[in-house]
């Protein structure tokens, strides 16, 4: 027997039970809408779409380098309680070692276990950010993961050339605590930065500045912001006298990633 969109929507209403899962109890059940109703019942997915609508800002970041490739997963969910279980870190550490070994698309095999975990921990689980960068031949790849209730919840993968793994672990911090936006202010993108321009104009003119002396003064704010969002130019978080670029000398950072829970 097949069914219908309306047969799905049918099902959804009378058991508040998702839209996928809608459709896989239908497929399992011959399209007979009771059958499929038990079947969602014994699934425990009948009160799913429920969950789907509670906020989920609590979780776990995972984070793997093995050789020259780094990876790292955000799996989110409702409570800090089932964000330290056992469970819930096992399948983040899951996803991030699959990343590994097949690249971002590949969680899309673990869905079921996914839907098996929300089932099990009784909560809004879902996959947030996935990463995976690969350093090319002679770069050093490094990363700096902040740990808080015994799980991962700020982490960072930096590659870098002509750098030692000290270096770039240390560059990996310092994104973890200064929260780069970018990593040069040549990666501001244009509307970003027209945006931040206007607004500094506008409160340079409400502090009742000169008008001939505006632009200079919405200049020298717009290089603090360069300092603020362009990871290059932060200053360097063990040491503020020097900037980052100063900090890595001859060495340089070509590409990170950050991922954070909250």
């Amino acid at each position: 027997m097949s069914y219908t969109a309306k047969d799905v929507k049918t099902l959804r209403d009378t058991t508040g039970a998702g839209m996928m899962d809608c459709k896989k109890a239908l497929e399992e059940n011959s399209g007979n809408i009771d059958e499929a109703k038990q079947w969602l019942r014994e699934k425990g997915l009948a009160a799913s779409a429920k969950r789907d609508d509670r906020d989920n800002n609590q979780g776990v970041v995972a984070l793997v380098i093995r050789g020259n490739v780094g990876a790292m997963a955000k799996l989110k969910c409702e409570t800090d309680f089932v964000a330290g279980s056992d469970a819930f870190k096992a399948e983040a550490e899951a996803l991030a070692n699959l990343i590994i070994d097949k690249g971002v698309a590949a969680v899309s095999e673990r869905q079921e276990q996914l839907d098996s975990l929300k089932i099990v921990l009784k909560e809004n689980i879902d996959l947030g950010e996935v990463v995976r960068i690969e350093a090319a031949a002679g770069n050093v790849i490094d990363s700096y993961l902040h740990i808080q209730g015994g799980r991962g919840v700020n982490g960072v993968l930096v590659e870098m050339s002509g750098a030692t793994q000290e270096l770039a672990h240390d560059v990996a911090v310092h994104i973890g605590f200064a929260r780069p936006r970018f990593l040069t202010r040549d990666e501001i993108p244009a509307d970003v930065l027209a945006h931040e321009r206007t607004t500094l104009e506008t409160i340079t003119r409400n502090e009742g500045k000169p008008e001939a002396a505006i632009a200079k003064i919405v200049e020298g704010r717009i290089n603090g912001f360069y300092k603020d969002v362009a990871l290059v130019e932060q200053p360097y978080a063990k040491d503020d006298k020097l900037s980052v670029t100063q900090f890595i000398g001859s060495a340089n950072i070509l590409q990170y990633s950050q991922i954070e829970i909250g």
